[in-house]
């Protein structure tokens, strides 16, 4: 597939994925919790419909050979993904336990809904998609592929400020996180699991331990997660060293690809 047509069906099929997202994803989402009385169910349903777009347009671009499953990164690693991430995370879950108190008022759903269904429906769309598809399929390199997903993660975030200060500290916090969480990702060999599993447990310690109601945290709380981040940067570099396997992001791919490192 030449490049003007594999770029427009990208950009067509996110464009449409945008405006259902915009324009249905709260209608589908009352509608399904009128039904089902199921907050949990309402956000899966949602999300599962407003995704169809970026589903085909996957289909579209993906390699002949590959399955979906494949082309996202969820058709193997698991149980890798889940082991890496809460060893990594840990620290975190240690600290917050000391030094926060556990929040008693969540409900199952407050708790499915932030952590497992946010992280895994995000990591589809941001990394699997935005980053993914242009990081795997074409010759962008790993910040031309990584920033408008990212960008557009920072974003949607935004919601949780109330002012200048705390926008520019959400955006920062989580236009940090998605360069990380794509990082992760073509580290673990496009295992999606290892950002996902990453993404809910972050998630989740932050939310059980009612850290704070924004992304932007306190000093302890800033100090245990980025001992996060700095700690699964070193266990990937330090096991693909010692399994001789080259890093998929270096200088030569920051930039541009060549035709020899496409996967």
């Amino acid at each position: 597939m030449n490049k003007l047509k594999f770029y427009s069906i990208f950009i067509l099929g996110f464009s449409i994925y945008f405006y259902l997202d915009a324009a249905y994803f709260s209608y589908l989402q009352k509608e399904v919790l009128l039904l089902t009385k199921s907050k949990s169910a309402a956000h899966v349903f949602a999300y599962t419909v407003t995704l169809i777009p970026l589903l085909i347009t996957t289909l579209l671009l993906k390699k002949s050979k590959q399955s979906l499953f494949n082309s996202f990164g969820l058709s193997r690693g698991i149980i890798i993904g889940l082991i890496f991430a809460f060893t990594v995370t840990l620290p975190m879950l240690i600290g917050y336990a000391i030094k926060f108190k556990i929040n008693t008022d969540l409900s199952p759903d407050t708790v499915f809904i932030n952590t497992l269904s946010s992280a895994f429906f995000e990591e589809i769309i941001y990394r699997a998609f935005l980053f993914g598809m242009l990081y795997r399929f074409t010759q962008l390199g790993f910040l031309l592929s990584v920033f408008f997903g990212s960008l557009l993660f920072g974003v949607i975030h935004l919601y949780q400020a109330s002012n200048i200060s705390e926008t520019i500290g959400v955006f920062l916090i989580t236009f940090l996180g998605s360069l990380f969480f794509s990082w992760i990702y073509a580290e673990w060999k496009f295992n999606l699991w290892a950002a996902i599993f990453l993404h809910c447990l972050m998630n989740l310690y932050w939310l059980v331990f009612n850290v704070d109601e924004i992304a932007i945290g306190g000093m302890y709380a800033n100090i245990f997660r980025f001992s996060v981040l700095l700690i699964a940067i070193t266990i990937t570099i330090f096991y693909k060293r010692k399994q001789k396997i080259p890093l998929k992001i270096t200088r030569k791919t920051l930039w541009m690809k060549s035709q020899e490192e496409l996967q």
